[in-house]
């Protein structure tokens, strides 16, 4: 009988090690081809990138397409919600009750107006910022207290012109620099998880 309860001791702390080792990686964007190459959808694209990097495939699961990938004993599990950008937080909610992730394992990559072009900044906590995604993130979730990935896209409109310029597609320019702010992106998501959220601010912020 002893052994038998330090046996099921033993299941319980591996599965609450199992689920502190699972991480929930959300890009925020629309769905459909017209929304593919906008700003407003760096967080499906950063997530595409990922995918095709390590070969991993998305397949269309509830309220979102979803791969995984393993690295060094750690899930990730990669959401790209299909609930339109305003309705995230719907899927965000969903995934981390379905996989029983503790809120500290979820990070969010969204756009930025307020960081220049391919800035990169990672934060505990913070406000919307005006962003409806993230809004709706909050609302679900009933708290401002989850990771999020910005990724700057400058505020280069002019006056009147926001939406356009946030469901505009990258310059020529943009593209040329893309790439690069990609790697680096695949590689803070990498850090996100092996080096915890604080020294992964420490080696990308600003970088």
């Amino acid at each position: 009988m002893f052994r038998f309860l330090i046996s099921l001791f033993k299941k319980k702390n591996q599965k609450e090690e199992d689920y502190m080792k699972k991480y929930l990686i959300v890009g925020l964007g629309n769905i459909g081809e017209k929304y593919a190459n906008t700003r407003h959808n760096i967080g499906f694209k950063i997530l595409d990138y990922f995918a095709k990097e390590e070969d991993l495939t998305f397949e269309t699961q509830k309220l979102g397409d979803v791969t995984t990938y393993k690295l060094k004993g750690r899930t990730f599990v990669f959401l790209k919600p299909n609930t339109y950008m305003n309705l995230s937080g719907k899927a965000v909610l969903y995934w981390l009750t379905k996989e029983k992730i503790p809120l500290e394992n979820m990070l969010v990559i969204t756009d930025d107006l307020n960081l220049p072009f391919g800035s990169i900044r990672v934060k505990i906590k913070g406000s919307d910022g005006g962003h409806n995604g993230l809004k709706d993130i909050q609302e679900k979730l009933n708290t401002t207290k989850y990771n999020r990935f910005r990724f700057g896209i400058s505020d280069a409109f002019s006056k009147g012109k926001q939406i356009d310029y946030v469901l505009g597609e990258w310059t020529e320019e943009e593209n040329k620099i893309l790439k690069d702010r990609l790697d680096k992106s695949v590689a803070l998501i990498k850090s996100f998880a092996l080096a915890g959220v604080n020294n992964t601010m420490n080696s990308f912020n600003g970088k």
